[in-house]
């Protein structure tokens, strides 16, 4: 699967460890940064992962900063995404499940390592249900 990553600041030492994770499982990682844990601005780095899954060059999205709020939202600004904010498995399955989240966001200050990688690997398992979860999409992807 090809995979977009992004994250401000805060979030940038759980990128690089889901970075390692994803490209350890085979998957096709496009990093958009940010590359250190210098203070940036995240929509500098979060929109481009937006855009990217959005257009169809990434099937899903990663985006992380320190809460994972403010990346959910610059995420979910861009239309076409579907951007979860995931704090444990259950959000994380739910997420795919209900809602069909292309896009998930983490906070680093929030969340530990390990679970920030088990939310990863279950968003990734999780298929989209279908069903009536499908309409609720399709009238917000008309918006």
């Amino acid at each position: 699967m090809k995979i977009a990553l992004g994250s401000d600041h805060a979030g940038f030492k759980y990128k690089e460890a889901i970075k390692q994770y994803l490209l350890g499982v085979g998957h096709e990682v496009t990093d958009y940064g940010t590359n250190s844990e210098e203070a940036v601005d995240y929509p500098l780095f979060i929109r481009p992962v937006a855009e990217a899954v959005a257009r169809g060059d990434a099937e899903r999205g990663i985006v992380l900063g320190g809460s994972g709020n403010g990346e959910a939202i610059a995420a979910n600004r861009v239309k076409g995404v579907r951007c979860a904010l995931c704090w444990n498995a259950d959000t994380a399955r739910l997420g795919r499940q209900h809602n069909d989240a292309n896009v998930i966001s983490l906070g680093q200050r929030m969340i530990s390592q390990d679970t920030a990688l088990d939310i990863v690997r279950i968003w990734l398992e999780t298929p989209f249900e279908g069903g009536r979860h499908l309409r609720r999409i399709q009238l917000l992807d008309q918006e």
